[in-house]
């Protein structure tokens, strides 16, 4: 006589999962496939606040505080102000790049072309943001120019931060700002306040002025480090070319250290007649009486500083400042 099984709990839950999962072989519909939401970050710059699309498809560059961090990061540029670039910078010899040229009368039809969706103007470009922003209606355009009557040491650090965030680079971003730090340091630790110091700048075979905190390039150097200046002029200029200023003026004040931006040193191949600021400033027999000339303690920008004023440019000077400071300290 058989014997009837009896089932249990396990078994029955064991046959049910077989049953379900032999309907679910038998054709029922794959899941649906859903499409990540597009990436993007919030920044800020001087105009608000934007939301960037990350990575940005287009990009297109007018900055020359900019070009030197983004070749380095090697972001992809459709567009760019290729003739304000120095040499230096890679994106000179990258030919799929469209050339908007100077900002004195750039190519802006060549900016739509790209159909950009970010634009990074600031410096010499940002006469020009309306106009662009009229014909690329839909591109975000930043501007990170350091701002009138911020610290200019929290605006070259603000400007490669952001650059940072927009395309996915925070680390080295904050590398840079970590160098900047470190050469700033250095150059106030070997610094004596009671050494007086001068700003200046050569172009044509002229020297100008180059003011405390207004004066380009390197006015902004004496708030930075708390350097004393050997000569203040009343109404003073952020002129590209300096105020005007004579050798005369220059010896009376007798400065013991001059900074120096020699503006021509980056266009020296295309200029026959280019005279080293060097060879104008060592050579002067008027000069030849003055502390900083007399102890040759005089220190130049780097030769393309004038088409590149970003971070690594004043990070590479204040090295070079803070060398020739400990250098005298030690004589």
């Amino acid at each position: 006589m058989s014997v009837p099984r009896t089932l249990t709990a396990t078994s029955v839950a064991l046959v049910g999962l077989l049953a379900l999962a032999g309907c679910a072989s038998g054709g029922s519909a794959e899941p649906e496939k859903t499409e990540p939401a597009a990436a993007s970050v919030t920044i800020e710059d001087n105009t608000g606040t934007h939301e960037i699309p990350t990575p940005p498809a287009s990009v297109v560059a007018l900055d020359n505080r900019t070009f030197q961090t983004l070749s380095d990061w090697g972001v992809e540029l459709s567009a760019a102000a290729v003739a304000l670039m120095p040499e230096t910078v890679s994106y000179v010899k990258d030919d799929a790049i469209v050339d908007i040229g100077l900002h004195s009368e750039p190519d802006l039809e060549a900016v739509v072309a790209v159909e950009p969706d970010l634009i990074i103007s600031g410096q010499r470009f940002t006469q020009h943001n309306t106009a662009i922003a009229d014909l690329v209606p839909d591109a975000t355009i930043i501007d990170l120019e350091p701002r009138e009557g911020e610290p200019f040491d929290e605006e070259l650090k603000r400007q490669v931060t952001v650059l940072g965030e927009i395309f996915g680079k925070q680390d080295e971003a904050d590398k840079l700002v970590d160098d900047f730090d470190a050469a700033v340091e250095r150059a106030k630790a070997a610094y004596d306040d009671a050494d007086t110091v001068m700003a200046v700048n050569t172009s044509g075979g002229e020297i100008g002025y180059l003011a405390p905190t207004v004066g380009r390039s390197l006015g902004p150097i004496y708030d930075i480090l708390g350097l004393t200046p050997a000569l203040e002029v009343d109404d003073a200029t952020d002129d590209h070319q300096g105020d005007e200023i004579s050798v005369e003026a220059i010896a009376t004040s007798n400065p013991d250290w001059i900074l120096v931006l020699d503006r021509d040193a980056v266009f020296a191949a295309e200029t026959p007649d280019y005279v080293q600021a060097a060879e104008i400033l060592e050579s002067s027999e008027a000069l030849a009486g003055v502390t900083a000339v007399k102890e040759k303690q005089l220190v130049y920008m780097p030769t393309d500083t004038y088409l590149n004023e970003g971070i690594q440019t004043y990070t590479a000077f204040l090295n070079d400042l803070a060398d020739a400071l400990e250098k005298s300290a030690k004589n």
